[in-house]
């Protein structure tokens, strides 16, 4: 049996600009006080799972907001009233509230995680209630056909559904989501796996043009398997390059020329020094 690493306070942090977004939605404005509040959820959700993500704290990240396509993201809420934005794997949800904090309709966003524990700690992490934070949130294995069936993409409009809370299981939203983000998620899964992951997210994306698949995860200059250190963990795990990035969405989960792929690599920084993030989108054209 692997052994489950305990966890370790020592690994706290937050960047400013996380900090104060997590102030903002709790109230709390003391560093301590918020810093005792992180530590007290991180310790329950890491007993019903112990995610490393969860034990190094990097669900504070705020991914999607510091992707070069969130500015399109935000237009996406002002120019399209119904369009829907869905955080998946999104652990406490962290990313779809930001989005909701600058703009985005809360009424039109879907939450999704493996564990439905999850999403319901992501109230107490942010001081929020089903009524005050009225997104629809969806326990989902996007593997399962029970969830998500395999299909092709669309490739014609299809009709939103009327009301999110409707929405039962992600085979209610295929062909309906404007922005899909999904950080931190396709380098737990081996390349084969990967591709698999691709085409799933693929089914539930709008076919109208400016439609988005974002999100970032550990990548290279050279795909392939790499092992690394960050924030005293060690990992392995399989990065596309951004060459191969493209390769994998534009050809073999849309067709060729459907799509725009952006791509690019960044320094991801941690205790032990800095490890390359692959940062992307997938644009419908």
């Amino acid at each position: 049996m692997t052994s489950i690493p305990p966890l370790d306070d020592t690994l706290y942090h937050i960047s400013p600009d996380a900090a104060a977004f997590f102030k903002l939605s709790t109230g709390i404005e003391d560093d301590e006080e918020l810093k005792k509040h992180i530590l007290t959820v991180r310790e329950k959700a890491y007993s019903i799972v112990p995610y490393p993500c969860i034990r190094i704290f990097t669900f504070t990240h705020l991914d999607m907001s510091r992707l070069d396509v969130y500015p399109h993201v935000l237009e996406i809420a002002r120019t399209k009233p119904n369009a829907i934005l869905m955080d998946l794997a999104c652990c406490f949800g962290g990313d779809a509230r930001k989005a909701v904090a600058d703009g985005f309709p809360v009424e039109n966003v879907v939450l999704s995680d493996l564990k439905g524990e999850f999403l319901e700690l992501g109230h107490e992490m942010f001081g929020t209630t089903p009524e005050t934070f009225p997104a629809h949130m969806l326990q989902a294995d996007v593997f399962d056909p029970a969830h998500l069936a395999p299909s092709a993409p669309a490739t014609e409009p299809v009709e939103r559904i009327a009301n999110l809370k409707d929405a039962k299981t992600l085979n209610d939203l295929r062909g309906q989501v404007s922005v899909l983000h999904a950080s931190k998620l396709f380098h737990l899964f081996e390349e084969d796996k990967q591709l698999e992951l691709a085409k799933q997210l693929a089914v539930l994306l709008s076919a109208e043009p400016g439609s988005v698949i974002c999100g970032a995860q550990g990548g290279h200059h050279v795909k392939g398997k790499r092992a690394t250190r960050t924030w005293s963990t060690e990992f392995e795990y399989f990065c596309h390059s951004p060459e191969s990035w493209d390769e994998l969405w534009n050809g073999q989960v849309f067709e060729k020329g459907t799509v725009r792929t952006d791509a690019v690599l960044r320094p991801y920084g941690s205790l032990d020094g800095e490890l390359m993030f692959l940062e992307w989108s997938i644009t419908r054209l």
